[in-house]
């Protein structure tokens, strides 16, 4: 898919460690990273296990922990996500006007890139091996899980 710029590759690799953390604490290896103006405003994880929450996905984790922010700050950030963001995720980084969403996979999961696109938000997809090997693990341990976080039956 895409090729990444080293600043791109550094901040999913920060996505990638909130994942791997997610994963450790026995949650769901989603991570996020919220980045503008070249710094790091807050990275975030799926917490939905570990705090019994139906909405702290790794995005929106990530913003909670970024605390509030001027609107010209998310118009200016990039949202950088392990997986391809949900509908209630994509939701969010257009309430929040956040132009530019960096994916690490969709191949597990395909959310709303194309709601996303349409909005002008530009989308891209890194397709990376580490990303897909960390759901693709979870997925086969933890079906369960998995389905009740995409909202599907057993």
């Amino acid at each position: 898919m895409a090729t990444l710029s080293p600043d791109d590759r550094r901040w999913l690799d920060v996505a990638i460690a909130e994942a791997t953390a997610g994963r450790d604490e026995g949650g769901i290896p989603i991570g996020a990273a919220l980045v503008a103006d070249g710094k790091l405003l807050a990275g975030g994880h799926n917490r939905r296990v570990q705090h019994g929450s139906a909405i702290h996905h790794g995005e929106t984790n990530a913003l909670e922990n970024a605390g509030r922010q001027p609107a010209a700050v998310y118009r200016r950030s990039t949202m950088y996500t392990t997986l391809s963001p949900c509908d209630m995720c994509s939701g969010a980084i257009l309430l929040y006007g956040i132009p530019r969403v960096v994916i690490g996979e969709n191949a597990t999961f395909m959310g709303a890139e194309d709601q996303l696109r349409s909005r002008g938000v530009e989308v891209i997809v890194a397709d990376d091996e580490t990303c897909r090997t960390l759901m693709k693990e979870f997925i086969a341990t933890s079906p369960e899980l998995w389905n009740e976080d995409i909202g599907e039956e057993d």
